[in-house]
């Protein structure tokens, strides 16, 4: 199985002002031993196909898919997303990536109104879901699927029921995203494993969680604090969640993904690779 990583656990998270350039960040993912890597914030890695094939190519990496984050509660912007899935899902698949994921935006809600839509806005949001979801698989032929995420309209599990209800994408599944509530990663795996094309790894500090839980921290502070543990330390199994893909033959991404805590002794390479060697463990 192909383990992958992606330019957010280097901290990049915007296409420009990062602390990693693209090369070093190239460079760090294949000495942490990954073979594959997420696109990252579209324009972060080069725009250009056949400078980035080469610099793949000479690091022995392989592009395995894009997540793309939109305001999805804001139905106005879709034609926005649209223009950008036809300039970005090309470039997928022109370097043999099959996967695109989309998510909402968190930073677009207001504070303490985080993922709040009201009918209509959830309405937008679904008919922009089946919109991308048209681009990305009938107009580019590539996969496209959705990411539950912290902060956003789609994070708890009856509105990830609702989603899939009401449309045909499938979803790009979180461990430490769905942890982070309570919720239990592994049984709703098995709810909707039909649905599941795509996954990120990521596990959750069941200690600073808590202090989320009982409103002792903001969802934005929780991350700095180290809401997101490094794979071996969380409260997520996540070798019950590997022996689950492999029982169901799983055969879509997989991808580490690690925040970086304030206090953080560990460099992301070093985090890097300390996930890598777990998951060599647990595979």
């Amino acid at each position: 199985m192909l383990i992958g990583n992606a330019p957010c656990s280097w901290g990049i998270n915007y296409p420009t002002g990062n602390a990693y350039s693209w090369q070093t960040y190239l460079d760090e993912v294949a000495a942490a031993g990954y073979r594959g890597t997420e696109l990252g914030p579209f324009g972060f890695l080069p725009k250009d196909q056949a400078l980035l094939r080469r610099e793949l190519e000479r690091r022995g990496l392989t592009l395995i898919g894009a997540t793309h984050v939109h305001t999805f509660g804001d139905r106005s912007t879709a034609p926005e997303l649209m223009s950008t899935l036809r300039e970005l899902a090309p470039i997928m698949r022109d370097l043999g990536a099959h996967h695109i994921v989309i998510m909402d935006e968190s930073n677009w809600y207001r504070p303490g109104q985080e993922g709040v839509l009201d009918v209509a806005g959830w309405k937008g949001l679904v008919e922009t879901v089946r919109e991308a979801q048209a681009v990305i698989e009938t107009e580019f032929g590539l996969k496209a699927s959705f990411h539950p995420h912290v902060g956003t309209a789609v994070e708890f599990e009856p509105q990830i029921d609702r989603l899939l209800a009401e449309t045909d994408i499938d979803l790009c599944f979180d461990t430490g995203h769905h942890a982070f509530w309570g919720q239990d990663p592994l049984a709703y795996m098995r709810k909707v494993s039909d649905r599941i094309a795509y996954m990120h790894l990521k596990n959750v500090d069941a200690a600073v969680r808590q202090r989320v839980l009982s409103k002792q921290l903001s969802i934005e502070a929780s991350y700095g604090a180290g809401v997101m543990a490094p794979l071996p330390d969380g409260a997520v199994d996540i070798a019950e969640i590997m022996r689950f893909l492999a029982e169901r033959k799983f055969t879509g991404p997989v991808v580490v993904e690690q925040d970086i805590a304030e206090n953080a002794a560990e460099t992301p390479l070093q985090l890097a690779t300390r996930n890598f060697v777990y998951m060599q463990k647990v595979i």
